[in-house]
């Protein structure tokens, strides 16, 4: 059995942990043996099979974390221990699975390990550049300033990220809508007004024998068009998790018409916001760029932040090889190159970071205003089509009669 312990040693140190025995009082045994004076024991509760298997779905959402850092923040800064703000932290989180690792962070904090490590611990919930922030905050002794630039840029990339999502999101949904609604009136209304034109023996117009094809062939055989479009889907879900298909992938998504803007433009907030953040902490300038590189979630930017990282090891600056990759507009460029030669480039990104999210705050709405008329007309031109194509002959038909 496995029992957790909270014990205190010779020292007055409190220590916790887990500890393996057949019973309880073996356990204790084993405690008291080295010295510690026992303060709680329990046992571990077994969890069935299935529970453990549902917490490979659980997950902690990237707003909880910056509300949590935010929390943690506030707590710190009113001189709360450590200990104490996250298991207050821990009793109030609504999501069971985050509550479980605030918990298990509390216990090693107040076992004697650092914040950060115990963080690095759970990295489904807490990334590379979040542990790396918390370890120079606790090196140089400002905790809870590291926690304030940690919150804060978390809170803009989940928000900006947010917006870009939505703006994609958008034209999809409805594109997606109005395919739903043209294949239930092909597969539910056409078919009957089919017969009524077939019976009529009058020559159908092209428009009219096409739609009444499409509805025969997604009736009888759409199946194997959903076969075919599940197929590529499951195959470039498939390529996109191997090396080759991920630099595709990524590419591609920078040039996507209008799209790939808003998508360059929010790598390269992310990008001033990380290394802001990371100069503010007291992180040297390749560290920063090493963590950088694994906050951007795309390998173009990757690979490129890399090189400048290698590069400013031997003495080269970031802007210059920035400028070598279109990846990177001059604009952003310049003002790096600016910042490095008057010794301001921590202020110099926060105005990049500033400057980059209202362009894509710009741009989305813009974008809105002018996809929602568009969307409009071309659902009016499908639906006009549709109908001319069916009604007129019934309505020719009418007239005849």
């Amino acid at each position: 059995m496995k029992f957790n312990y909270l014990v205190r040693n010779q020292q007055g140190k409190t220590q916790s942990g887990t500890v393996e025995a057949p019973d309880k009082s073996a356990a204790l045994e084993t405690l008291q043996g080295h010295d510690l004076i026992v303060v709680k024991l329990e046992a571990v509760e077994s969890v069935f099979f299935l529970a453990k298997n549902i917490k490979l779905f659980e997950r902690v959402k990237k707003k909880e974390v910056f509300i949590f850092f935010r929390q943690m923040s506030i707590l710190v800064g009113a001189d709360i221990p450590l200990v104490q703000s996250l298991k207050t932290l821990g009793k109030q989180a609504e999501n069971h699975y985050f509550r479980e690792i605030i918990t298990k962070v509390a216990n090693d904090v107040n076992g004697g390990m650092s914040f950060s490590k115990a963080l690095d611990n759970h990295p489904k919930a807490f990334s590379f550049f979040t542990i790396n922030l918390i370890k120079t905050g606790e090196v140089a002794g400002q905790l809870q300033e590291s926690l304030v630039y940690l919150a804060d840029s978390l809170e803009r990339d989940y928000y900006l990220m947010t917006r870009v999502r939505g703006a994609m999101i958008y034209p999809l949904f409805i594109l997606s809508a109005f395919l739903v609604v043209g294949v239930l009136i092909l597969v539910m209304v056409i078919p009957s007004l089919t017969a009524t034109l077939i019976e009529a023996g009058q020559e159908l117009p092209l428009s009219t024998r096409f739609v009444i094809w499409t509805s025969d062939f997604i009736r009888t055989k759409g199946w194997i068009i959903l076969l075919i479009l599940l197929g590529i889907g499951y195959g470039v879900w498939q390529y996109k998790k191997t090396k080759q298909g991920r630099i595709y992938w990524d590419k591609f998504k920078l040039k996507i018409p209008i799209f790939g803007k808003i998508i360059q433009k929010a790598y390269l907030a992310q990008l001033a916001d990380s290394l802001s953040a990371l100069f503010k902490g007291g992180v040297s300038i390749i560290q920063s760029l090493s963590v950088a590189g694994e906050v951007i979630d795309n390998v173009i930017f990757q690979e490129i932040i890399f090189k400048a990282r290698d590069e400013v090891k031997s003495g080269k600056s970031i802007s210059s090889v920035f400028e070598q990759y279109d990846e990177f507009p001059s604009l952003f460029c310049q003002m790096l190159k600016t910042g490095e030669k008057t010794g301001r480039l921590e202020e110099i990104l926060e105005k990049l970071t500033s400057f980059y999210n209202k362009e894509i705050e710009n741009v989305v709405d813009n974008l809105s205003q002018l996809i929602e008329p568009i969307l409009i007309i071309g659902l009016g031109l499908g639906v006009s089509i549709l109908i001319f194509a069916v009604f007129m002959p019934i309505y020719n038909l009418a007239g005849g009669l």
